[in-house]
């Protein structure tokens, strides 16, 4: 994907909440309009992230799933 990105976060092996808890961290440094990329591997993750970005306004923009990881794409609100 050519998906331009602002910040990466690698959350491999960490399990809930540490994915969403460094995806909120990392999106607080950042500008509106910003794309972050998340990479994790909870299981979890697959549900945690849209619900994430529901209730704090930021945008899904895509959710790739890897034969090990979950990538997911936000954009800053």
């Amino acid at each position: 994907m050519s998906q331009q990105v602002d910040k990466e976060v690698d959350a491999s092996g960490l399990n809930c909440p540490l994915p969403i808890l460094r995806a909120k961290k990392a999106l607080a440094e950042m500008q509106s309009g910003e794309v972050l990329k998340v990479t994790a591997t909870d299981a979890g993750a697959e549900q945690d992230f849209p619900t994430f970005a529901k209730h704090t306004g930021n945008e899904l923009l895509l959710t790739e799933k890897l034969a090990d990881a979950f990538v997911f794409y936000l954009k800053r609100r």
